[in-house]
């Protein structure tokens, strides 16, 4: 892409934003891979090195193999607490802070968002967050830099201090229902939205993807920042071929220079 059709395409996005009241942001992998969190699909993510069958939450309950292989993935830490925000993260949060935000809706579970500068109440987080860890016999939570310590002490699969139950990090698993009440506000939020800006998301997790479906249906322009292709492409008002980072903080300056 040239520079200049990258400026012309950030415009046209900031030009959006600016004429827009409903602003809903779906992000994706491709956000959080700019902070250094492994991606799972991509060639030489994650599961190039773990079967994704190990990681289903039938296996995970009642394998106990499976747990370990998988607090083993966990243990490494990157996927946990010592990511921290990037320029698209803090984008998203300026546009909050100028009161131009309705919400953000999320595939992501590494509360990157959040330490951005968000509130709790503006982030769905689709598929759970990576920052508790909770127990399936009592409820009890801990918070995940707990579970980092007690891996790092040598234990392989950590339970529930309180009843010895299982600990099954708070994120969304293969096999495992997405969060209703978050699920049905997000669903919510993205048909009342009159502009919707994917960023870094294929948009082929379902049901998380009907997302930006519904924003298109009930009459939303959208925005698709990615590097590569998506199904929605042929949807999309503006569609910018960039990193994350880079994209949104271009159409930031220019929605600063505006005001």
């Amino acid at each position: 892409m040239e520079m200049q059709d990258f400026d012309d395409l950030a415009r046209q996005v900031a030009d959006l934003i600016l004429s827009s009241k409903r602003i809903v942001v779906f992000t994706g992998a491709g956000v959080s891979t700019e902070s250094g969190i492994p991606d799972f699909r991509s060639s030489g993510g994650i599961w190039s090195r773990f079967d994704p069958d190990d990681f289903t939450y039938q296996k995970f309950v009642s394998d106990v193999d499976a747990r370990r292989k998988h607090w083993q993935l966990l243990g490494e830490g990157s996927l946990t607490t010592d990511a921290k925000p990037n320029p698209a993260h803090f984008a998203i949060a300026e546009l909050d802070r100028m009161g131009m935000l309705d919400c953000v809706i999320t595939q992501n579970v590494d509360n990157l968002h959040q330490k951005a500068g968000l509130a709790d109440e503006k982030v769905f987080e689709l598929h759970g967050n990576l920052l508790w860890a909770e127990c399936l016999s009592c409820g009890q939570r801990y918070p995940f830099d707990q579970m980092v310590v007690r891996l790092g002490q040598g234990e392989e699969i950590p339970d529930c201090e309180s009843c010895h139950g299982i600990l099954k990090p708070a994120a969304v698993f293969f096999g495992e229902a997405l969060p209703t009440d978050v699920l049905m506000e997000a669903t919510r939020r993205a048909q009342s939205s009159d502009l919707c800006i994917v960023i870094g998301s294929t948009l082929v997790v379902y049901p998380a993807a009907y997302m930006p479906q519904y924003a298109v249906s009930s009459g939303a322009k959208l925005v698709i920042i990615n590097l590569s292709s998506t199904p929605m492409d042929g949807d999309a008002d503006v569609l910018i071929r960039a990193k994350a980072g880079d994209a949104m903080a271009k159409v930031m300056e220019l929605v600063r220079g505006a005001r």
